[in-house]
């Protein structure tokens, strides 16, 4: 059988990653934030190169699997002329097709961040910003917004993104607002209103209020409006037959029904703010239910969708943003690629079922390319019923796949793409891409960090991987907002090690002005994140990530020497003003001793030893979960015996990645034992006592440690006389995202 790409660069990835975990030091990020392509980008593509075959290593491939995926979409060919090209949106016309969908009211801590967060987009190249619905604007009908419309700093947002040349919207959705007749469920809160529950006057109200919400946007400055018709929205449910039961003029009786209420508030903005003034509706384009799988006789069809289109566009909608409909997961609906979160098991639906995408949401997503473009050929039939322009979401992200995204373009499967993330990631993403240094944009890893997720505590948590100033600028952590400050005076400065959190701090110290040297102990950059890569699979993009750090420190002039062990004489030979320890964690072992018919393997030597059918992760914290998927894919029984709680189940993983992965390892047969620890390791079997009180036996060819990382602070405590930040899992294993959080902070502190 021919050999395929993806099993060329696994195998360069493993032997690279054999290297990187020897000596059991591990550098950089914890496991279930690292992982990147072979090695750094190269040529105009800015692609990672292909990896040297080692023959010597044996790679499992996951077996033949439902939804088979292409592992060449990403092909960068083109010079992005239709990307760069003009289309006009109502009477807004913009040089280029990327537009900033309506996200981001979660990071507005005060008026100074909420400015100069949408300015960066317009800055960044981006010439149509939508600012996310963040405001109490219905007069009748006040919701759990925090902040009344009068209070939000309109006019200075649409001063700021003026002022870098671009276009300024706001979209209007109705979430949070209860009607009379909306109903509470049995927890007491209230369930999303239907449009049942609406009076015809509380309907004439409602769509006087968002006119009259539209009409004072368009005094501070704004330039259209979006109506938030999908999803949970007011709109969405007069649309759809599963939640309108009405029987009057707004009922499902026909599509002129339907689409009634959003037409009306169409033409009453209009008539509000003048024929010119923009107006675009996002709407589910396609649904599924993806609770009880196949049950989906009541979701709404794309060809309902493209009736309804035509009298949105009729009563004067002047573009459409079309997004996906799944019934339970909201996320799913601008985050679809979250289906394929997951070594090896691609559409997961996160209620532990699987999509057969060549059946399920009509056979018309994109399903092959990782998430990636999932709505293009659903948009294209959108642009074959209506005049008005097209846009559609679910990572679009044409630095990603150059290739895939410019031909949709100019095949008409779209007018233009509605990004949030990757301009999240890097808001100079536009201009990067249109000067050709797609090699120096930050990718999206696509973790889901930056979108209700929860920290330790409990508490709301929404940082980037990889953007640091997510959710930190103009905080206490980042008082002087998103732009680096220049250094005082120049300093030199030592980096040790050579992961996600040093590079990262190598990169900081050196754009601030700091002469910085990164040692790195082992012959390559990038500490776990081959490794990390090769147990995922490229769908979190590690690969990039790291061609990006490597690219980041050649072009801030950081002096890198690897195949350098450090330590405490070391630092004080170099005579250092500054030391950053970004070293990486240590493996804590379970103190076992293997046996013949048993192995006792080391994380790091796993994808490079044989484990048998039978299989026991040690640990539940992200990394071993990620063991365990990568197991479970190549067809192996996983049992995972972790001393924590389930509580604490795939500890250090984003909220919503935890979501889709855990109900799937259950359904696929993965057992986990919390609160339980291995007693013995005997020939062929382990014996483990916990919550259950009583010892119990399973067959086990091995078991894998993947127990909690432990710091690192030799070096630090071997100090003295200079400035010292330890960062990463050197000083708290968890994972990238505050591996590579703790490495900027401590540069820009320096």
């Amino acid at each position: 059988m021919a050999t395929t790409r993806a099993e060329l660069t696994r195998r360069g990835f493993l032997k690279g990653a054999a290297l990187t975990a020897a000596g059991g030091m591990l550098a950089g990020g914890a496991l279930s934030g690292c992982a990147p392509q072979a090695s750094a980008p190269s040529g105009k593509e800015g692609q990672a190169a292909e990896a040297t075959v080692d023959d010597a290593v044996s790679v499992r491939q996951a077996p033949a699997r439902l939804n088979p995926q292409d592992p060449d979409y990403r092909a960068n060919t083109t010079d992005l002329a239709t990307v760069f090209s003009s289309v006009k949106i109502g009477s807004l016309e913009l040089s280029n097709r990327i537009v900033k969908s309506a996200a981001g009211s979660d990071t507005q801590n005060n008026d100074d961040e909420i400015v100069e967060y949408y300015r960066s987009f317009a800055k960044g190249g981006v010439e149509l910003v939508w600012v996310e619905d963040c405001a109490d604007k219905y007069e009748h009908f006040p919701n759990s917004r925090s902040r009344a419309m009068g209070e939000m700093p309109f006019k200075r947002i649409a001063d700021a993104v003026h002022e870098e040349g671009a276009y300024v919207g706001y979209q209007i959705s109705c979430m949070g607002i209860v009607f009379s007749g909306t109903q509470k469920d049995s927890s007491g809160q209230f369930a999303s209103a239907v449009a049942g529950d609406m009076t015809l006057d509380e309907i004439r109200l409602l769509i006087a209020d968002a006119a009259a919400a539209a009409k004072t946007l368009q005094d501070c400055g704004f330039d259209a409006v979006e109506i938030n018709a999908a999803g949970n929205n007011i709109g969405q449910s007069f649309f759809s037959r599963m939640r309108n039961h009405r029987d009057d003029e707004y009922g499902p009786q026909s599509f002129e029904n339907r689409a009634r209420f959003v037409c009306e508030m169409i033409q009453a903005i209009k008539e509000a703010c003048g024929s010119d003034f923009t107006v675009q509706v996002l709407i589910n384009g396609i649904e599924e239910n993806d609770q009880t799988l196949g049950d989906s006789s009541l979701m709404t069809t794309v060809e309902e969708n493209l009736e309804i289109a035509k009298m949105l566009e009729k009563a004067g909608a002047d573009s459409l943003h079309v997004r996906l409909g799944p019934l339970g997961m909201h996320v799913c609906q601008f985050a679809s690629d979250l289906y394929f979160t997951g070594y090896g098991i691609e559409g997961t639906t996160a209620y532990g079922t699987q999509f057969d995408f060549s059946r399920h949401w009509e056979g018309k997503l994109i399903s092959a390319y990782s998430g990636c473009g999932m709505m293009l050929d659903v948009a294209k039939e959108f642009k074959g019923a209506v005049s008005i322009p097209v846009g559609t979401v679910t990572y679009m992200d044409p630095a990603h796949a150059p290739d895939l995204f410019e031909s949709a373009l100019a095949e008409g499967k779209a007018d233009f793409l509605l990004m949030n993330r990757p301009l999240t990631v890097d808001p100079e993403y536009v201009n990067k891409l249109k000067e050709g240094r797609i090699d120096e944009i930050a990718p999206c890893t696509r973790c889901l960090h930056c979108h209700f997720d929860y920290d330790e505590e409990g508490k709301t948590y929404e940082h980037c991987r990889v953007n640091a100033c997510t959710q930190r600028a103009y905080r206490a952590d980042m008082p002087e907002g998103f732009e680096l400050s220049p250094a005082a005076s120049q300093r030199n400065v030592m980096v040790v090690g050579g992961g996600p959190a040093g590079m990262e701090a190598a990169r900081v110290a050196a754009l601030r002005g700091h002469r910085v040297t990164l040692y790195e102990k082992s012959a390559s950059l990038g500490g776990l994140l081959d490794f990390a890569h090769a147990v995922k699979g490229p769908h979190e993009n590690l690969a990039d990530l790291r061609a990006y750090l490597e690219r980041q420190l050649e072009l801030a002039g950081v002096e890198v020497v690897t195949d350098q062990e450090v330590d405490a004489a070391f630092v004080s030979q170099q005579a250092p003003d500054a030391v950053i320890v970004a070293v990486g964690g240590t493996r804590d072992t379970l103190g076992l001793s293997g046996t013949e018919g048993t192995k006792i393997v080391p994380i790091e030597d796993f994808l490079t030893t044989e484990v048998g059918d039978a299989v026991v992760v040690a640990g539940s914290n992200a990394q071993a979960v990620d063991v365990a998927l990568y197991l479970v894919a190549q067809g192996k029984h996983v049992t995972m015996i972790t001393p924590d709680a389930m509580e604490q189940f795939d500890k250090g993983q984003s909220s919503w990645v935890r979501t889709f992965v855990e109900p799937m390892l259950f359904a696929r047969g993965v057992r986990v034992w919390p609160g339980a620890s291995i007693a013995t390791v005997d020939d062929g079997e382990v014996t483990f006592t916990g919550e259950t009180g009583a010892d119990i036996t399973i067959p086990c060819d091995a078991v894998i440690e993947a127990i909690d990382m432990l710091p690192s602070p030799e070096i630090a405590d071997g100090l003295s006389g200079v400035e010292v930040h330890v960062v990463g899992d050197a000083a708290r294993p968890w994972n990238i995202a505050e591996a590579i959080a703790a490495g900027n902070l401590a540069a820009r502190a320096l």
